[in-house]
């Protein structure tokens, strides 16, 4: 039986969510309290020192940051050659060489299963770029964001499977965000895949789960910094993922990633991928989306 959806607007376009789903109840702007009673959200401490705020954005004012009170993700990096890399960024991006001639790519499975937009399932496919100013050898700052968590990347794709996270990311960030099919599990091991717009496999993911490790909440905080151009001008998107649950394998065994021939897959030809270098699991996280800031450290002019 399908969910009975309303429709709401989001700056030009009028959606279908899903109806008393957390946007038609909240509109972004969630009573903690309420959301601590659904046992789905879990323990949401990590979101109460975090405000919400009404901000200017290229829709008119919206609330930010945008929660996801419960995640789960898996992450394959791979090595690729820089010269490939360089060539799909826009200047004056630089792809962070982890080897001589070698860069780097995040293919990422997400699982959204309660959030402020409610549930979706989201795919990203991401170059490894050097921090905004940054100077000195690749491999110091490769070591210095590991161990830091904070990491900075260029999406080049980021499909989605809902309507909503599709138009909140186009008209609100100008992501390269469109509809389609994905499903991820993991429950006896890790599977994830997405299909092309006719519904024909484009990427499947299949590894043994990992051995998983609890964390304390907010005792393992990792930030990604996208790095994009919105209406012309560079802007850096801030994701905070507060880690509950999760594995980390270098160079992982018995991982297998099938290209199919759709649009995903093609993307990922033409990057040359080759060897995974690390796989990430969250089994159970949350995550902070906040609004795209201005980057003036990237605009030629200083404007």
């Amino acid at each position: 039986m399908s969910e009975r959806c309303v429709e709401v607007e989001f700056g030009p376009e009028r959606v279908r969510v899903p109806e008393g789903g957390y946007y038609d109840r909240f509109r972004m702007n969630p009573d903690l309290d309420e959301v601590a009673r659904d046992p789905a959200a879990g323990n949401i401490d990590f979101f109460r020192r975090i405000p919400k705020q009404q901000v200017d954005s290229r829709v008119g004012r919206v609330w930010a940051p945008n929660f996801f009170y419960r995640m789960c993700s898996v992450q394959l990096l791979y090595l690729a050659p820089a010269a490939r890399l360089r060539a799909m960024l826009p200047q004056p991006l630089e792809p962070l060489r982890a080897l001589p001639g070698r860069g780097l790519v995040a293919l990422t499975f997400f699982s959204y299963l309660v959030a402020d937009n409610d549930p979706y399932n989201e795919v990203s496919i991401a170059v490894v770029v050097r921090r905004p100013g940054a100077r000195g050898p690749n491999m110091l700052e490769l070591i210095k964001s590991m161990r830091r968590r904070n990491v900075y990347g260029h999406v080049l794709a980021l499909p989605v499977t809902t309507e909503i996270a599709r138009v909140r990311g186009v008209q609100g960030y100008q992501l390269p965000k469109w509809l389609a099919r994905i499903d991820v599990s993991m429950e006896e091991g890790v599977r994830a895949d997405i299909a092309a717009a006719d519904g024909t496999p484009d990427l499947t993911l299949e590894a043994l789960l990992p051995a998983l490790r609890a964390v304390p909440s907010q005792s393992r905080i990792n930030t990604t910094n996208m790095l994009n151009l919105i209406d012309g001008r560079w802007h850096q998107t801030k994701v905070q993922t507060n880690i509950l649950n999760h594995a980390e394998q270098m160079l992982p065994k018995g991982v297998e990633l099938t290209r199919h021939g759709g649009p995903m897959s093609q993307l990922f030809d033409g990057l040359g991928v080759g060897k995974i270098v690390r796989m990430d699991v969250v089994k159970d996280g949350q995550a902070v989306l906040n609004m795209p800031t201005p980057l003036s450290a990237l605009d030629p002019k200083g404007r």
